[in-house]
Parts: C-alpha cells; sequence; structure tokens
C-alpha cells in the first residue's frame, strides 16, 4: 500500500503564526546526489523535488524563495522517510498500514474532557478574541483532538526512526545577521546562535516566550541567543515597551525586564511600563527620563532596518546560525535544527 502525506499524517489545527552569524552559501546538489538516507535506503534529490515542488506555493509565502524550497525539501524528505519506516514495520509485522497506524497511533489518542477545553479556553483567551465558550467548545474540542492526534503520530514516528539510521544531507540556506550588541545570553564561544526579532505586543511572541526559555533550559552553554526589536506598526504599545526594554538594559535589567513583559502582556501602557521598573527595583528617575526622552528610538529603528534587509515581515523571527525559523514554532521544530547545527559542526 503506498501511503499519502494525508493518509499518514494528521495535521493540527494552526492557531499560531507570525504576528553575528558567519552566513555560509548552501551546497547545492544535483538531480542524482543522495540526499537523505534511512538504513540502506535512499533518496536522491531528483526524488525529493517529485513531492516537493507539488507542494502549494501558499504554504511557504512569508518565506524568501530559497528558504522555501529549502523547507518544501525538508518537508518532502521527512514524510518520505515517514512513509518508508511505516510500511516496513507493516510489513515486517505482516499486517496492513491501516491497522498498524490504528493500533499505534489512533487508538493512544484520549479524547479531550470538558475539563480540559474548560483549561484550554482558560488559558488561551486571545487565540479566540475572548468569544464565549459556547462558541468556540468544538473547535478547541478539534484543535485538542488533532494535536493529540499528531503527538501520538510524531511520538511513533520518532520511535521508528530510533531504530534506523537517518542520515540528511540537504544544506539550509542562511542569512548573514548582526547580532549588533543588544542584549545577549550564552558565551560568545556558544556553537549555536540564536537571534530573535520581536515584539512585546504581539500574542505569538508571547507564545514562543515558553519555548525560547525551554531552548535555553536544554542546551545551555551551547546557545548564545540575542534579542531585536521588531516592534509592528499594529501593535502601538510596542515600540514604547521595546524603547523602555533598552532603557533597562542601560541599568543592566534587560532580561528581568524583558521576562516582566512577556509574564505581564497585558500591561504594557506608559505608566505600566514605568512601575515594572520599579517592581525590579531600577532607578526609576533615570528609567523615566530615558523613556520620555526617547532615548533609545534610534536603536529600535536599526533593529527594524536589520528585520527588513534580512527578510523578516512578522514576528517573531528567528535565525538560528543564520537559518530562518518564522513563527511561534513548537519546540521540536527548534531542536531539529540545532541538532543539525551540533551534528554539523
Amino acid at each position: 500500500m503506498t501511503l499519502t502525506l494525508r493518509t499518514l499524517c494528521v495535521a493540527a489545527l494552526i492557531f499560531i503564526a507570525a504576528c553575528s552569524t558567519s552566513a555560509q552559501p548552501a551546497l547545492q546538489p544535483a538531480s542524482t546526489d543522495v540526499v537523505a538516507r534511512a538504513g540502506d535506503w535512499t533518496i536522491t534529490l531528483a526524488e525529493v523535488d517529485e513531492r516537493a515542488l507539488s507542494q502549494s506555493a501558499g504554504n511557504y509565502s512569508s518565506m524568501r524563495l530559497a528558504d522555501a524550497l529549502y523547507e518544501a525539501r525538508r518537508a518532502a524528505i521527512d514524510d518520505m522517510i515517514s512513509i518508508h519506516l511505516v510500511e516496513n514495520e507493516a510489513k515486517a509485522q505482516n499486517v496492513a498500514v491501516a491497522a498498524l497506524l490504528d493500533r499505534e497511533i489512533t487508538a493512544k489518542v484520549v479524547a479531550p474532557t470538558e475539563l480540559d477545553i474548560a483549561a484550554w479556553y482558560k488559558a488561551n483567551p486571545q487565540r479566540v478574541q475572548n468569544a464565549p465558550i459556547d462558541q468556540v467548545r468544538e473547535p478547541i474540542r478539534n484543535l485538542l483532538s488533532q494535536e493529540r492526534t499528531e503527538d501520538a503520530r510524531r511520538r511513533y514516528i520518532d520511535s521508528l526512526k530510533a531504530k534506523t539510521t537517518i542520515a540528511v544531507a540537504l544544506d539550509a540556506p542562511r542569512v548573514k545577521v548582526d547580532a549588533a550588541g543588544r542584549p545577549t545570553r550564552g558565551p560568545a564561544s556558544a556553537p549555536i546562535e540564536i537571534i530573535e526579532f520581536s515584539d512585546f505586543q504581539c500574542p505569538f511572541c508571547l507564545g514562543a516566550f515558553p519555548t525560547v526559555n525551554k531552548v535555553l533550559q536544554t542546551y545551555g552553554d551551547k546557545v548564545r541567543f540575542t534579542y531585536r526589536h521588531y516592534p509592528l506598526p499594529n501593535h502601538p504599545n510596542a515600540r514604547p515597551a521595546a524603547e523602555a526594554s533598552a532603557c533597562a538594559a542601560e541599568q543592566n535589567k534587560f532580561w528581568e525586564y524583558h521576562d516582566r513583559l512577556f509574564q505581564n502582556a497585558t500591561k504594557l501602557e506608559p505608566a505600566d511600563l514605568k512601575q515594572h521598573a520599579a517592581a525590579l527595583g531600577l532607578n526609576t528617575a533615570a528609567f523615566n527620563a530615558c523613556v520620555d526622552g526617547r532615548t533609545f528610538q534610534k536603536d529600535v529603528d536599526t533593529d527594524v532596518a536589520a528585520g527588513n534587509a534580512v527578510g523578516v515581515n512578522g514576528t517573531p523571527a528567528f535565525f538560528i546560525n543564520g537559518r530562518p525559523l518564522s513563527g511561534a514554532q513548537p519546540f521540536e521544530v527548534f531542536k531539529r535544527v540545532i541538532d543539525e547545527e551540533l551534528a554539523r559542526r
């Protein structure tokens, strides 16, 4: 039985989106080159492109052409390897593919309860735009079911991959992005450099905040993380918050202030920005003068211009060793890229 991506993978309902690196040119493989292996099974670029180039360009509309082509190829490779492993496992167990998937994935998904739905609703008021729960109960139920199905699918595919040697030789396109002396966490010698362009009022940046923290906690000194500003014009409090955080940085309190803003995402009015500084023990007279005088307006302008120059058109936007990653992606996406970069070194 030949599987399609739609047969194998139940896609989650998408609620998340997007509201100096030594960049090396990506190697350009020939169509006959092997770009991926799963055990003894190989995939050539021509085979990848047969699948990748049939995808809708709309799936990658916000990306540069080079990035979109790479992501389409990687998605095709992951899909082809997953299909191959599932078909091999079904053959080894002498069962139909559909029966295997039902037993290993569908049967292991626990249906969301009313308590699950209520908890998600309470934790995500912005994502439902404060609609009454009766109006969004079924979409939330479907979302949770799809997320759990996708989690079960991923765990099962990962278990199959763990028993097979997987290698991908497709090199990612890279962009040269300068840290520009902005606030940074992690050692300068770290093999992984992550630069984020972000907006304190962006709900998707807020969604990415715990994921970034998990990345930093997981990889420790292997990551150097830099924050740059990209306040969107439709977020009136974003630019004042960005300038205020730069004033906090002047007193060596950027990260404390950064964390506090994301932890109090509904409190970004001018008075709130000053109250946050006071709560953190900053010199309020100096901080207030800095904010009122817009001391760091040009620095924020510089960050926005830098973001525009490297193709940022929404937030959050990340560059991992120069590899673009857009939107509030799950931890697994960051992990894949970081692990590839560590292996590459």
